[in-house]
């Protein structure tokens, strides 16, 4: 039975006074539709809602700092064609110091200055900042603030090269964190003045400051360059823990005015101490440093001895030249090649240095001091010199010496391939008054692989000459050249 015409219209009626549903929940009706289909769907737009939102946050966080940037670009620009009116006080201080934008800039380009000025362009940059309250304001900072803003406030103190500020930095030495004790660490080392080394040195000497050693090490360094002396009493008094650190500090900056100090640290029970001493006596006068350093180059240490052997080739002085014969036949390989080093810097005196060598009968010693002057030039140098009428004699001499302790290889190929035939002919003749027999296996093999004919004649009248004993009346006037 159909409805009626009424029915329809109170139907109809029905459906338009009945509210109609918005776009969010027939959404949420055909999502509930899809029956476990559904949650996939959710997934999708929560997922896409939360990717447009963070790309939304992405440009609009990059369009912001694009303007900061522009901004700050502008006021450096306007900073810098006033810059000698701010630095001498000519531009008032008020018109950018309370400035959030313009303070930190002027702050960052005084202190990049300051970085690399010299004594007399450092003074207008530092009245700047005081004047201005900036250093103020980051003592202030230092002392009341804490995490990064404190870390950040100790690094600039540090940068501003004020010796007021020493006792902020000192504070920040005893806090709890360790990353803040850094920074203070790093700020008293970049002021680079001694008086900011004390509170340093008093807190190791009681042991109340917890840093890593090398950028403790590093800023001690910086701070008391320029005057090592301020180190030597805290060293005496300090601990077995902490005293091999300080005395690597004055080892490396050490002058000739601490000699005595020297002395005692010397002779220390500790070997890392004695190490220190040792290197430090390099710039010790010479008399002092060669009775300690002798009685060090003996030590049973071999990182000592080794310190010692290079303080005495600092020296270059004739003088050291038992001492480092004798540790050039070490035990050690380390210390055995800094002597054959130091020894191949006394060239006036390489003959002497390389008999004494060949009287202690020691093949790795020699060793050493042959592949040291190889190694250095020094034989390519005396051969060159043998061309010399006025230093053929003292060449000649140095050379057979170095022949004797095992130049053989080096000297038959520079007489086998030196450029001028005047040199390979001297280098001949010196070959065949050394006498040396052992040169014979090598020239055999030479001339057998040798393709040159004048280089076959020089080798064979060399190699008769030593067959025949190289007799002292040789008449050298027949090489082949």
């Amino acid at each position: 039975m159909w409805p009626t015409r009424t029915a329809r219209r109170g139907a109809h009626r029905r459906a338009l006074e009945s509210p109609m549903p918005s776009v969010f929940e027939r959404s949420i009706q055909f999502v509930e539709k899809l029956g476990p289909a559904g949650i996939v769907v959710q997934a999708i737009t929560a997922t896409a809602v939360a990717i447009v939102l963070l790309l939304g946050f992405i440009l609009g966080r990059r369009a912001w700092r694009a303007r900061m940037f522009h901004r700050r670009d502008r006021h450096a620009l306007a900073l810098r064609k006033k810059w000698e009116g701010i630095v001498s006080g000519r531009v008032p201080y008020d018109q950018w110091r309370f400035d959030a934008v313009d303070c930190p800039i002027v702050e960052s380009i005084l202190l990049d200055q300051l970085e690399i000025a010299t004594t007399e362009q450092a003074a207008p940059l530092l009245r700047c900042l005081r004047e201005s309250g900036l250093v103020d304001k980051r003592v202030y900072e230092a002392r009341q603030f804490t995490g990064w803003r404190r870390r950040h406030a100790l690094v600039q103190l540090g940068r501003m090269r004020a010796p007021e500020v020493v006792s902020a930095l000192a504070e920040g030495l005893d806090d709890p964190n360790l990353e803040t004790r850094m920074a203070a660490v790093r700020g008293l080392g970049r002021l680079s003045l001694p008086e900011a080394a004390v509170p340093m040195l008093e807190r190791i000497i009681q042991g109340q400051l917890d840093v890593p050693a090398t950028p403790l090490q590093n800023a001690l360094l910086s701070c008391c360059r320029w005057d090592p002396s301020i180190l030597v009493p805290f060293v005496r008094k300090a601990t077995e823990e902490t005293r091999p650190m300080l005395a690597r500090v004055l080892g490396e900056i050490a002058t000739g005015d601490l000699d005595e100090d020297l002395l005692l640290l010397a002779y220390d029970p500790l070997p890392d101490v004695r190490a220190s001493a040792a290197r430090a006596l390099g710039e010790a006068r010479l008399g002092l440093a060669l009775s300690a350093l002798g009685a060090l180059a003996s030590d049973s240490e071999w990182f000592v001895r080794l310190r010692a052997v290079v303080s005495l080739g600092q020296l270059r002085h004739p003088r050291t030249i038992p001492v480092l014969i004798e540790t050039l036949c070490d035990k050690n390989r380390y210390v055995r090649l800094r002597s054959a080093m130091a020894l191949a810097r006394l060239e006036e005196h390489l003959g002497e240095i390389l008999d004494l060598a060949a009287h202690k009968r020691d093949r790795y010693a020699l060793q050493a001091l042959v592949s040291e002057l190889e190694r250095s030039g020094i034989i390519i140098e005396l051969v060159n010199a043998l061309r010399v009428p006025a230093k053929q004699a003292a060449a000649g001499a140095v050379l057979l010496a170095a022949l004797r302790a095992g130049a053989q290889r080096l000297l038959l190929a520079m007489l086998l391939h030196h450029a001028d035939w005047r040199v390979r002919v001297a280098l001949a003749r010196l070959l065949a008054r050394s006498g040396e027999r052992q040169l014979v296996p090598q020239l055999d093999k030479a001339i057998e692989e040798e393709k040159s004919s004048r280089q076959k004649r020089i080798m064979t009248w060399l190699l008769r000459q030593l067959g025949a004993g190289g007799a002292p009346g040789l008449r050298v006037e027949r090489v082949p050249a």
